[in-house]
């Protein structure tokens, strides 16, 4: 396998592990979500493995081309290393919203994941216009997550 390829993959695989691993300590939550009251347009639970799956991996290729781009390498290791921060906070997440059940402090904490999403779309954008679009459903996703996460803290 060429040094590309295999960079792209592990690029791939490591928020895909990120959400696995989260999803393994966090299982079971999917029941426990059904039981909540929802607020409107919530989602049945099986629609968030499909969604979170493909964000990952559009994170994974947009991670991909800020790592292989040709830009400054200082520029590409502060947004690389804001990519790894709010990969951080996206694990810890779903633990404090269904495992812990601490439904205010999870929405104080997605708001944070929110700031940081849109710290490293920035920074993506201006080493890879493709990158930073990839990183744009994330946020989008991100606030409708926010938007569950509050209907449920005030609903239950």
């Amino acid at each position: 396998m060429n040094s590309k390829l295999k960079t792209f993959f592990i690029c791939v695989a490591i928020p895909l592990l990120v959400g696995i691993i989260a999803g393994l300590i966090t299982s079971g939550s999917m029941d426990t979500y059904g039981q909540l009251q929802q607020p409107p347009l919530a989602p049945p639970g099986r629609i968030f493995p499909i969604v979170w799956t493909v964000l990952y991996t559009l994170m994974g290729i947009a991670s991909y081309l800020v790592l292989t781009s040709d830009a400054d390498p200082t520029a590409k290791q502060n947004a690389l290393f804001v990519y790894g921060l709010q990969l951080a906070v996206n694990f810890i997440w779903p633990i404090l919203f269904f495992s812990l059940e601490w439904y205010l402090f999870s929405f104080a904490w997605i708001i944070l994941l929110w700031v940081l999403i849109l710290v490293t779309t920035a920074k993506f954008l201006q080493i890879s216009t493709t990158a930073g679009l990839l990183m744009v459903p994330y946020l989008f996703w991100v606030i409708f997550a926010a938007y569950l996460n509050l209907g449920v803290y005030l609903l239950n």
